[in-house]
């Protein structure tokens, strides 16, 4: 039996009753006009109500798709981003809006009332309330702990990069007979070979990824990789890829300039720059957590003050508190790019290291 049985089961009698949704390339033309299966048509069923979204000023900042996918914001350019991602991955990837709207798809459409599936505790919101919605019962599991997944599950949940404590996970002692879902939003781009994420960086391929083109891709939106199967049932079943409005053409051009860039040279710079971070803390005898380029130093109730300290000497480290993280776990979140320069991390130091001894 298929691993993906009751996807591919799910989809059966979703075409069973008539309702499988497919998606077809609309390139517009015009206000109102446009290419559909290669035949010029007028078009009715698009939510641009004013005819902005081909209007020429608009379009010189960048149009939008004017309506849900599924009606007539499906484009080309669309297609071609799904399809280099399924390249990438090998397997199909359908687009979502945002990272948040990918995994209360994914959530909600594979899982449902009677269901136990096995979520790490510091999982984004985004994948709580996916799980919420799908009403499954949720067995939370200790931060890295996979010694507590229950048998029985039918899916087990992590992250890729915990984006607050720049952990990785033993991804590795997760996989089982339930279906194993990891959320890639911090690692995609820049982690494991192609920059595939923390999984592939394991030599794991995982049943489901969702990945997010607004963070190492520099755009804006996300997607989810897995079976055929499950882009079909998303395509026909996901709420929030059906209602909501397809991402516009030019942010689907940025994701897919964004790819192209995201090169083996910019990921091997951006790991230099953090060895070189993470080596000054080191060397200042200040602990960060977690080994990649997100960089937290829990400071507790010196945070804040640290933090504003350090935009006054010219450098902006976010600091982050409750309800983010737990109270008396405050923390400045350091996070690395490939694009800063040796001495600006030098400069980081330095003023990091002033600001703590003024308040020691």
């Amino acid at each position: 039996m298929s691993r993906y049985a009751s996807i591919e089961a799910e989809v059966a009698a979703v075409e069973a009753r008539g309702l499988r949704r497919t998606l077809r390339p609309l390139q517009m033309t015009g206000a109102v006009t446009g290419r559909l299966d290669g035949a010029d048509v007028t078009v009715f069923c698009s939510n641009d109500y004013l005819g902005l979204a081909n209007h020429p000023d608009v379009l010189k900042a960048g149009g939008g798709a004017g309506s849900s996918r599924l009606i007539s914001g499906n484009r080309p350019v669309h297609e071609a981003l799904e399809e280099q991602l399924s390249r990438l991955y090998g397997r199909p990837a359908t687009l979502f809006s945002s990272g948040y709207h990918a995994n209360l798809a994914l959530m909600s459409t594979l899982l449902t009332a009677g269901d136990v599936v096995a979520s790490d505790a510091l999982n984004h919101a985004s994948i709580i309330d996916g799980l919420r919605l799908s009403k499954a019962e949720r067995v939370i599991l200790p931060h890295g702990d996979p010694s507590a997944l229950p048998s029985g599950a039918k899916m087990a949940v992590v992250e890729g990069l915990y984006s607050m404590d720049g952990d990785v996970l033993p991804l590795e002692a997760y996989v089982g007979e339930h279906w194993l879902a990891v959320d890639e939003a911090h690692a995609f781009g820049v982690l494991g070979p192609e920059g595939r994420g923390a999984a592939a960086d394991h030599g794991l391929e995982p049943d489901f990824v969702v990945g997010t083109l607004g963070k190492a891709i520099g755009a804006y939106g996300a997607f989810i990789v897995g079976p055929q199967s499950l882009r079909d049932l998303l395509v026909s079943r996901g709420r929030s890829f059906i209602f909501t409005t397809g991402l516009p053409e030019c942010v689907a051009r940025q994701a897919l300039a964004g790819l192209a860039l995201a090169n083996a040279e910019r990921r091997e710079r951006l790991a230099d720059r953090v060895r070189r971070l993470r080596t000054g803390l080191a060397e200042l005898g200040v602990e960060a957590l977690g080994e990649h380029h997100v960089v937290p130093i829990v400071l507790g109730s010196r945070t804040m003050a640290v933090a504003e300290k350090l935009l006054a000497r010219g450098f902006w480290a976010a600091g982050i508190r409750a309800p983010t993280v737990p109270s008396g776990h405050e923390r400045i979140r350091i996070t690395c790019s490939s694009e800063h320069t040796p001495l600006q991390i030098d400069q980081l130091l330095s003023a990091l290291e002033q600001t703590l001894k003024e308040l020691a």
